[in-house]
């Protein structure tokens, strides 16, 4: 992240203009971010800890043989079926993969081509295959009226993809459902990115995009100091690890694990 974000910043002194208007708040938004988070994750564990100690041995026997629920979310359908290991499962692929799209741009964005392929891809509403076609036959037989069992695929762009998880990934950290989503730290984190993102792709998607558009190169510079913070949030690895230079597969998961 630190060398794209030289290069952007040594483009916009070759082209004339400043990156601060954009990034001069996000790193301070940012540290804020981040110090809530650790309030979070202080009080979830805290939480945890006093229900193990006010149940005692003599029910601590149920806990071990359903553990999930001690990290419930607590979401709109609170319970064991959305716990971070859960949502981790589910949306962790999806958020990875689009990570590695995203960043895929980097070299597109500081030669500052907003018709680029690449960029384009990301923000094409036909892009992806978000869910593949299923066959809707029973034991071979097609049932439908009009005989049309082969099923259609559903294709979005990359860029409202990564919306959706990142939202549903960062909504899952949380104590419980009585905090509101837009008080996580997290789902914070995630919508100062797609603000900065929201802004970008109207840049971009236009019928002639600018060969060279300096509010599209300086929201995508923004974007990837929030992404890098909500990574840390999500207990993701940050955008320079090289983590991100794979593919990553989209379907739920079996595993909480980065693997």
């Amino acid at each position: 992240m630190l060398k794209l974000t030289l290069f952007l910043s040594a483009l916009a002194v070759s082209k004339g203009f400043s990156l601060t208007p954009y990034v001069s708040t996000v790193k301070a938004n940012s540290q804020s971010m981040l110090l809530n988070a650790k309030s979070e994750t202080i009080a979830r564990r805290d939480f945890v800890a006093s229900s193990a100690a006010l149940v005692g041995f003599t029910t601590a026997a149920a806990l071990i043989a359903e553990p999930e629920p001690a990290l419930a979310s607590g979401g709109a359908t609170a319970g064991k079926y959305t716990t971070i290991p859960i949502a981790k499962r589910r949306y962790y692929g999806r958020v990875q993969q689009a990570v590695h799209e995203y960043l895929l741009m980097g070299p597109a964005v500081v030669a500052g081509d907003m018709s680029e392929a690449g960029i384009q891809t990301f923000f094409d509403i036909n892009g992806v295959v978000v869910v593949a076609a299923k066959r809707k036959d029973i034991n071979g037989s097609c049932t439908k009226k009009d005989r049309d069992c082969k099923g259609r695929e559903i294709r979005d762009s990359r860029w409202n993809d990564m919306k959706a998880s990142m939202y549903l990934l960062g909504n899952a950290f949380r104590i419980n459902q009585q905090k509101a989503p837009d008080n996580l730290p997290t789902v914070r984190a995630a919508k100062a990115f797609f603000k900065e993102m929201d802004a970008m792709e109207k840049c971009v998607v236009t019928k002639k995009p600018k060969k060279f558009d300096k509010e599209a190169i300086g929201h995508y510079a923004a974007g990837l100091e929030i992404l890098d913070t909500y990574l840390d949030l999500v207990e993701l690895p940050p955008i320079d690890s090289g983590h991100y230079d794979q593919e990553f597969n989209t379907l739920v998961g079996e595993s909480a694990r980065i693997t």
